[in-house]
């Protein structure tokens, strides 16, 4: 890569124009461009939606060999594929979802064909399949993307990434590009320390976003608040809410108010994922409401507005998902809603979903038996895992599931993988012998059982991915058939058969122990006690501030220390009408109230700006007895 400094930084602007259609850079988009074609090991923090994927691809293109790209959403990874592809560029993706030939022909490519980008999940790094191909790759440029994952002290730590650093010693001289939009300067650190960085390198694009007014109200009518909102901003918009239940029903009332909504979730099937995608993207749907399933990969830049109905667990997170509106650079909102009791709620959520130690090994032992996996077993192997059933078997709370998995993976014991289009997967449980007796005299099952055997390695020893259209085409026989073959098959209790299905997966990374020897590291736990802490705290300080620029409280949580206010967040905007407000707010009380009587609560929304503020107006002008609250609970002009 260093060799191409030269002729790749004087014509940067050709290759961005060429591939891209570009005919300009981003702000700090260049420097770290020119950084990582001189070859140094770079950490670029730039906020979402500020062009990171360009940061790898440009110089790739810019210069000879191949871009491995690790990433941990699946999604995403098909999604720039796809976008490559449509460019006339190479490029191929790895990850848990594909079956060992697939995976054998794109890595193939990579080491003996034109291929320019090989995205590929942490997890596969590991594999003997990948390392052997990789000592035959051109590797120009190693990129890191969601780089905070690596990190132990980060909101989302996945310790599949670790790996990353031994293949770093297997490309000596290689650069690497670690990219996140989320950072904070602990993690910063731990991220360049984790990547065994030359030296510490820091290009850091500003978190401000100026067209982006960043909103907090204070109401116990969400629902009332959501609505005004979506009436007086115009365009698309996204709702994001905690559970899943909670988005369907949230749906069903904006429908019932005519707004024209959907809802997104991981527990919709993936087809229908897609369509109601597809329709909010092409506007034929103008609110989606949503969880935090809803986002990655997604490029719609005209979004308008997004509102939290729940609160985030972190900055991190909030500053992730508000930062999908307004991408187009037009003026956009982000609104948090928050009520008396949400404070009490995150720190209830907050103890739930960090369960005592022991909890955590009874939570690993359940999963253990629900998998039907044997102490001793189990390493390295990845199974369907739908925590909504399970969670329902044992009667036990998801959040305090998913807690108990976050530190059952920071101690490398088990990781739940993306939910991601998993292939169908079988193993024999009878031995090669007992099988020839079996199917003697069944046509169908003769012709199946031999293109399993001849396509497939393994299967009597473990599971393994296999694609019924290929078994179908070996057997002469049609799809359907197979599947009912495979399926009579395990109920004669000849093969464990799982079905091909969208749903996320467990990962053993180690062999399954007793229970009794599963060690949770207390200093570990208690530091990730006190970080996650921390990161609640600090939404909840965001949350209740009315004296700091949103902007600025955010760019500060990211370490930059030198933001200037936006003038457009709700802080900003009460700050600069502060010193006349107080005689337009009993003003615009009044002229509120010369319309119609209005509830309390009514009133202090439609007048907007800080709550308290404004229901301090409304008490003052009862004390001078110019409005009153009548016995409907309306508040109106004394005549």
């Amino acid at each position: 890569m260093e060799q191409s400094v030269e002729n790749g930084a004087g014509r940067l602007e050709q290759v961005l124009e060429r591939w891209w259609g570009y005919k300009s850079f981003r702000p700090m988009q260049r420097e770290i461009v020119e950084s990582v074609l001189a070859g140094c090991d770079t950490l670029a923090l730039m906020p979402t939606g500020g062009g990171k994927s360009l940061l790898y691809q440009l110089p790739t293109m810019a210069g000879q060999g191949l871009c491995i790209v690790v990433t941990p959403l699946i999604a995403l990874m098909k999604d720039q594929v796809d976008r490559l592809r449509s460019r006339g560029i190479a490029a191929v993706a790895v990850h848990s979802g594909m079956d060992a030939r697939r995976i054998d022909i794109a890595l193939d490519n990579c080491a003996y064909g034109d291929v320019k980008f090989l995205y590929i999940a942490p997890e596969r790094l590991a594999t003997d399949t990948f390392r052997l191909r990789l000592q035959r790759m051109n590797v120009a440029l190693l990129a890191v993307d969601e780089a905070h994952c690596i990190s132990q002290w980060g909101y989302d730590f996945r310790p599949s990434y670790r790996r990353i650093a031994e293949i770093r010693r297997l490309l000596p001289g290689v650069p690497v590009l670690a990219l996140t939009a989320s950072a904070t300067e602990t993690v910063a650190a731990d991220i360049m320390d984790s990547l065994s960085f030359g030296e510490p390198r820091i290009m850091r694009s500003s978190f401000a976003r100026p067209n982006l007014s960043y909103v907090v109200r204070r109401t116990e009518d969400k629902f009332g608040q959501l609505v005004r909102m979506l009436s007086s901003v115009a365009g698309s918009a996204i709702v994001y809410m905690r559970t899943r239940d909670g988005v369907e029903q949230l749906c069903a009332q904006l429908t019932a108010e005519g707004v024209g909504a959907s809802f997104y979730h991981g527990g919709l099937p993936g087809e229908e994922r897609s369509i109601r995608q597809e329709e909010w993207t092409s506007g034929k749907v103008r609110v989606m409401v949503a969880t935090n399933a809803f986002g990655m990969g997604i490029d719609k830049a005209d979004v308008r507005l997004v509102v939290h109905y729940s609160m985030c667990d972190s900055l991190e997170a909030y500053y992730q998902e508000a930062g999908r509106a307004g991408r187009d650079g037009r003026r956009s909102y982000a609104v948090l809603l928050c009520s008396a009791d949400d404070p009490d709620r995150i720190a209830k959520r907050f103890e739930a979903e960090f369960p005592p130690i022991e909890d955590i090994k009874r939570v690993y032992e359940r999963i253990s038996n629900y998998l039907q996996v044997a102490v001793g077993d189990g390493r390295g192997a990845s199974f369907v895992f739908n925590i909504h059933d399970f969670c329902r078997r044992e009667r036990l709370y998801a959040g305090r599931v998913v807690g108990a998995l976050k530190l059952l993976q920071q101690n490398g014991y088990m990781t739940l993988l993306d939910e991601d289009d998993n292939p169908a997967r079988l193993m024999f449980t009878v031995g090669r012998d007992d099988l020839y007796r079996l199917h003697a005299g069944s046509d169908r099952y003769d012709a199946v059982l031999r293109a399993i055997l001849r396509l497939y390695n393994g299967v009597f020893s473990s599971f393994r991915p296999i694609d019924d259209n290929r078994i179908a085409a070996a057997a002469g026989c049609d799809v359907h058939c197979v599947r009912e073959t495979l399926k009579s098959l395990w109920r004669m209790h000849v093969i464990r058969y799982i079905p091909s299905s969208r749903s996320p997966m467990i990962l053993f990374d180690t062999e399954r122990l007793p229970t009794a020897d599963l060690y949770i590291a207390p200093e570990t736990y208690r530091r990730r006690y006190d970080m996650m802490h921390e990161r609640f705290s600090n939404m909840l300080r965001y949350a209740e501030s009315d004296e700091e620029c949103r902007s600025v409280a955010i760019s500060r949580y990211f370490g930059e220390h030198d933001a200037a206010p936006c003038g457009v967040c709700d802080v900003c905007l009460d700050r600069r009408h502060r010193g006349r407000r107080g005689g337009e707010l009993p003003e615009k009380i009044l002229s509120l109230l010369k319309i119609r009587p209005m509830p309390v609560r009514e009133l202090i929304d439609s007048v907007g700006g800080d709550a308290r503020r404004a229901a301090e107006a409304v008490d003052k002008l009862i004390s001078e007895g110019k409005i009153s609250l009548g016995a409907q609970g309306k508040l109106a002009i004394i005549e």
